[in-house]
């Protein structure tokens, strides 16, 4: 099967990228042919037979003349469209994998993957992973950043609200236009071509349902996550939070518990806004942003890590690498969280943003060891999607 994998970044940058390039790898280990279109970059580490690609945009640092030619091309990118044309003739793929894609390639790479499947009267199936709520939110994430309050308003096609509230970046005229981004192509139809959209949540599925032009097409594949040893460790005396600093991550309110909590260890990795914070707490020690190979023997040693999220969380990656390594998880009960862990069971769930019930709860974990190695074994026992797993679910999507 040859596969068209399609993401705007195409060198490791976030979640979408590790996704892709894991996705790929494997799929070509099992005989397929994988090719991939996205932007240029002096990072690229991936990419197609001949060498199409759009040019790198950054949208946070355009000036002048730039920021009036980027907002037209963050809506509908002519360029786009004649370099996956290039690809689309060359490999002439059964797959087209989309993943993140508005703004900088834009929905117009599918106008020319319908016009090219009805040209050549190839049966090429698209499929789009939604990382986020692109689709249903023109600023993603659903949330507000300037009030720092999860937002529902867009749902349904109401993409003004978008502009009214400054959704993206806190701007006006940003926000102005992801909204017309957003309208222009609801009124196009485009996404109607979408075969399947995959999410790597329940909730998440429940949003993209909101829209009729989704309903009939989600499915539900949880992320897949990476085998590892299980090692028995000495247990430290130490509650881990690793991630990124911010506020929609709950920050702010494990603070608030860490500063009631003084005779418990917390030791936290990332970094972000509120590093200075958690850096002058007693009883906080901060190692600092780790990556996946300095964060094993952190996350295997901590009595139980914690994911205090406050926006709409989908399928954390720090749940599951603390769960396949003998680590519970206490978790906020918001978005896709509850349903990688089960309450009493193999984890803890709080109310999110709720730092009095985030005390009480980490408290109860924290004391009670019978019950922490019990979780801790119902973690061993729990059986995630490997990308074996997942592939085998990924290739009847592709073929149905």
């Amino acid at each position: 099967m040859k596969i068209l994998m399609i993401n705007k970044f195409l060198h490791p940058n976030g979640g979408s990228e590790t996704y892709i390039f894991r996705l790929g790898s494997h799929l070509q280990e099992q005989g397929h042919d994988v090719q991939y279109f996205g932007m240029e970059h002096e990072g690229r580490c991936v990419g197609n037979a001949v060498n199409a690609y759009t040019r790198d945009m950054d949208l946070h640092s355009c000036s002048g003349l730039s920021k009036l030619t980027y907002a037209f091309k963050t809506i509908y990118s002519i360029e786009a469209r004649k370099k996956i044309r290039k690809v689309l003739d060359d490999f002439g793929p059964d797959v087209c994998h989309l993943n993140n894609f508005n703004y900088q390639l834009t929905p117009s790479i599918i106008v020319e993957i319908v016009k090219w499947r009805k040209q050549t009267k190839k049966k090429c199936k698209i499929i789009f992973t939604a990382h986020d709520y692109q689709l249903i939110c023109p600023n993603h994430m659903m949330n507000n950043p300037g009030t720092h309050a999860n937002c529902e308003k867009c749902l349904g096609g109401h993409y003004f609200n978008c502009m009214k509230h400054k959704c993206i970046h806190r701007s006006r005229a940003k926000s102005m236009i992801g909204t017309v981004e957003a309208y222009f192509w609801h009124w196009m139809g485009i996404y109607r071509s979408i075969d399947t959209v995959i999410c790597c949540s329940a909730f998440m599925k429940s949003k993209m349902d909101t829209d009729p032009t989704f309903q009939d097409k989600t499915v539900v594949l949880h992320n897949f996550c990476e085998k590892t040893d299980h090692v028995k460790v000495d247990k430290k005396e130490y509650v881990l939070y690793f991630g990124r600093f911010s506020w929609e991550k709950g920050i702010r309110t494990l603070i608030d518990a860490c500063m009631q909590l003084p005779d418990i260890s917390f030791v936290v990795a990332g970094a972000g806004t509120y590093e200075r914070e958690l850096s002058a707490l007693p009883n906080v020690t901060n190692v600092g942003f780790k990556h996946s190979d300095g964060l094993d023997q952190i996350i295997r040693e901590a009595r139980f890590s914690i994911c205090p999220s406050e926006c709409y969380e989908n399928c954390p990656f720090s749940i599951m690498e603390s769960q396949v390594r003998g680590t519970p998880v206490l978790g906020a009960a918001i978005g896709g969280i509850p349903e990688l862990i089960l309450d009493g069971i193999n984890g803890r769930l709080f109310e999110s943003g709720n730092a009095k019930d985030l005390k009480r709860v980490i408290q109860e974990m924290y004391m009670d060891e019978d019950k922490l190695q019990v979780y801790t074994k119902n973690c061993v026992d729990l059986q995630r999607d490997t990308v074996e797993g997942y592939c085998e679910r990924l290739i009847k999507i592709y073929g149905t």
